[in-house]
């Protein structure tokens, strides 16, 4: 629970600063972005159960 806190602690302070510096918001859209950080974690899980099978 501690790593999600400082996770998001992280994300405010990054978010805060580029809207600070006027910088665009260094993130996809909102949707993609939740799918594709989905869809990396799925497919590291993938790899660890298949290569169990062939390891």
């Amino acid at each position: 629970m501690q790593e999600i806190i400082l996770a998001l602690i992280a994300g405010l302070v990054v978010g805060f600063l580029f809207a600070l510096i006027k910088l665009p918001m260094p993130a996809p859209p909102a949707l993609a972005g939740i799918m594709g950080i989905f869809g990396i974690y799925l497919g590291y899980k993938l790899f660890g159960f298949v290569s169990g099978y062939f390891a």
